[in-house]
């Protein structure tokens, strides 16, 4: 638990959201490597960091992203306060890095390879996902009154895309089995998830995954 690799963050994805995610992160100490395709698709580019891939650096609220060629070039840029972007699609560096938290931003609307086995705390954003098989939890991304909510059980609202009329009459949280609870805080994390927010829990770590 002395590894200081445990101390990075691994956000797979580098588009809007995940961009999100990664600058809150960042602002609250941690050290994040972000993983994106060889051409990046975003359509919100301005703030997106992944436009690192296409320009070689992207800055977004004077928080600059690099392109990083490898690993080795990954570290030079954290140790710079800079988020490198590693064109891995399948998040192979994950095996190098040893992160202790993975984050899946992919928005892809299904899970794409990533596993509640990647890291000590797996988190995964939108529809795709169960916490607790897949990841221990699952972050609502749909607009509306569950926005921004971390499910420790049970999954997001399904994909909503082409379907407006069932977006706007959603009035649930998505994870079926923690119905009637009235907090996810209700629910616990795994135990190994447990363990490194407590050994965290010193760090003044005030951000939260939500993006």
């Amino acid at each position: 638990m002395n590894d200081p690799r445990r101390d990075v963050i691994l956000v797979r994805g580098a588009g809007d959201l995940a961009s999100g995610v990664a600058m809150r992160l960042h602002r609250a100490g941690f050290d994040v490597v972000m993983t994106e395709l060889p051409a990046p698709l975003m359509v919100r580019r301005a703030v997106c960091f992944g436009e690192a891939v296409w320009e070689g650096a992207a800055t977004v609220e004077e928080i600059t992203a690099v392109h990083a060629g490898d690993l080795a070039a990954a570290r030079r840029a954290l140790t710079m306060r800079q988020i490198p972007v590693l064109v891995d699609p399948a998040g192979l560096c994950r095996e190098e890095l040893a992160p202790g938290v993975v984050v899946d931003a992919i928005m892809a609307k299904r899970n794409t390879g990533t596993a509640i086995t990647d890291a000590p705390l797996v988190i995964a954003l939108g529809p795709g996902f169960v916490a607790g098989r897949d990841c221990h939890a699952v972050v609502e991304t749909h607009r509306g009154h569950w926005l921004g909510r971390v499910f420790w059980r049970g999954a997001a609202l399904p994909d909503t895309a082409g379907s407006p009329r069932a977006a706007s009459c959603a009035r649930r949280p998505r994870a079926s089995s923690s119905a009637g609870l009235p907090s996810a805080t209700r629910c616990r994390p795994a135990s190994g998830s447990a363990r490194w927010m407590r050994r965290r829990s010193s760090r003044p770590a005030t951000a939260s995954c939500a993006a």
